[in-house]
């Protein structure tokens, strides 16, 4: 019965840390629009499941980012108040690694949604 209880709280955190995220954080809100974009143009589609399984692991991939980009950058904040460069550069690399996952979204995105968008728009009777 401990470990259930575990793990309802563990659940509870993580949903208390993406309503954390969403609330306070701009980009986290511009993934959000954009991933329900992606689900509904998907969706109108029809997709395949190999395309659908490919657009859900990079999202969940700019998910991730995003929320380890969003807690060290808490965590820097706590050690570092001040201004320290190796505080500064921590923060650069975790913001360039959303903007990796981010473009590498754009382009997996592209390249599974474009070539039945164009055909639904172009050649549909």
């Amino acid at each position: 019965m401990r470990n259930r209880g575990s793990l309802v709280s563990s659940f509870r955190n993580a949903l208390t840390g993406l309503n954390e995220l969403l609330r306070t954080q701009r980009n986290a809100r511009i993934h959000l629009a954009i991933t329900l974009a992606v689900i509904g143009l998907a969706a109108w589609l029809r997709l395949s499941a190999a395309d659908w399984a490919l657009l859900a692991v990079t999202a969940a991939l700019v998910w991730t980012a995003e929320l380890i980009n969003t807690a060290l950058e808490a965590v820097v904040d706590l050690a570092s108040p001040g201004r320290q460069p190796l505080a500064r550069l921590a923060k650069d690399l975790s913001a360039a690694a959303v903007l990796v996952a981010a473009v590498g979204a754009a382009v997996v995105g592209a390249l599974v949604l474009a070539p039945p968008l164009f055909r639904r728009v172009y050649w549909s009777p």
